[in-house]
């Protein structure tokens, strides 16, 4: 993990210097994605033996924890990438396999794009992928499509045959139009806009077919990452609030000390917002422990295994979650008690940790997460999905 570190963190500085001008200036990070791909960012979860870094699970979300507290925004990004990773890993060895790991090794980064506001829930897919005599084609539009502005693929859902299937295009194909317009009051720059699908041919190669109710981790591997964004924003957010503390001269005349950073109350509020960022990321640690054994129960190809860890991990994932957003959203504007109206100054964008936080944690509401771990303590197994 040392050289992980070692590798990245110089990187993670870099995102984190520009992070609150590029957050007024409502700038998509590009250069930043730039740098981490050339670095090897994407290639974390590849096989040493496909040119990749071979990271564990842990070592990435620790990875992915750091470069949250530098800037939110690129962890969620990269999202959509490590989970389709997560789903290659997966694959039975192939030469698409092989194809999809060397390129993802040599830079290639996929972005998301399976939500839609049709119908009423993820589940409901109106996107189509059609057989016709030239092939595969693509008709449709996705939201939220998050990382897809910095990708080279897009990777998502679409319904062929009446069945639902995974589909992966080149992002910049024929027909394939990519919106900036993602308007969320947090997470700004995460590229999750519209991308709209006309006539795109897909290569019959890069279709894969669903199989409900196999046992799979990378459900609960897309929440994890949504929580080790959170975790990364509680230690943004108690860096700056410290930072903010340190050189300040003026205090109130109420005040028990001279100096803010002398003041009990002031470092006792300051004590509470270090030690929610390490409960978060303690909680992301053990949750990705519990992921990384269910990757390997699903390798060793043992279903009941598998089915036991996959469950274990959904359980661990929902209750880092849970923990996570309600912490981590107090602490974000807990954050402002520690400074008078100076710390509400729209240069200094303190704002944004409480936003970027109230905006990944509605992703996927706490209150169902909490309902899920519930129903496992009392019966001992997790709540069957509703049909």
């Amino acid at each position: 993990m040392t050289d992980l570190l070692e590798r990245f963190r110089p990187i993670f500085d870099e995102i984190g210097a520009g992070a609150v001008d590029r957050e007024l200036r409502r700038e998509l990070p590009f250069a930043e994605v730039e740098l981490l791909k050339n670095a090897g960012f994407g290639a974390l979860r590849v096989p040493a033996t496909h040119g990749g870094l071979g990271a564990t699970l842990p070592q990435l979300f620790e990875l992915l924890t750091e470069l949250a507290a530098a800037d939110s925004n690129l962890t969620q990004l990269w999202r959509g990438h490590f989970a389709y990773v997560e789903g290659v890993l997966l694959r039975d060895a192939s030469a698409s396999r092989d194809s999809w790991l060397r390129d993802i090794a040599g830079g290639a980064m996929v972005g998301n794009a399976s939500s839609e506001l049709t119908g009423t829930s993820l589940r409901d897919i109106s996107t189509t992928l059609t057989s016709t005599d030239a092939g595969l084609v693509l008709n449709g539009s996705k939201y939220y499509s998050t990382g897809a502005l910095f990708a080279d693929w897009i990777a998502g859902s679409a319904v062929h045959d009446g069945k639902r299937v995974g589909y992966a295009v080149p992002a910049t194909a024929p027909g394939v139009d990519r919106l900036d317009d993602w308007d969320g009051i947090g997470q700004r720059l995460t590229g999750s806009g519209t991308t709209h699908f006309s006539e795109v041919a897909v290569a019959s190669e890069n279709v894969r077919q669903y199989t409900p109710g196999a046992p799979n981790h990378v459900p609960a591997f897309f929440q994890l990452v949504l929580v080790a964004a959170l975790a990364g924003i509680a230690r943004a957010a108690a860096d700056d609030a410290a930072s903010f503390v340190r050189p300040r001269t003026r205090s109130y005349v109420n005040a028990t000390a001279a100096l803010p950073r002398e003041d009990p109350q002031v470092l006792a509020v300051l004590g509470e917002l270090s030690s929610t960022s390490f409960a978060a990321a303690a909680t992301v640690a053990a949750a990705a422990r519990k992921l990384e054994a269910a990757r390997w129960s699903l390798a060793l190809g043992r279903p009941e295994d598998a089915r036991a860890a996959v469950d274990a991990a959904e359980i661990a994932v929902s209750q880092a979650q849970v923990v996570s957003v309600s912490q981590v959203l107090h602490a974000t504007s807990r954050l402002f008690e520690v400074g008078g109206a100076s710390a509400t100054s729209a240069g200094r964008s303190l704002d944004r940790h409480w936003r970027n936080a109230r905006t990944v944690s509605s992703h996927n509401p706490a209150i169902y997460k909490a309902r899920a771990v519930g129903y496992w303590a009392v019966t001992g197994t997790r709540e069957p999905l509703p049909d």
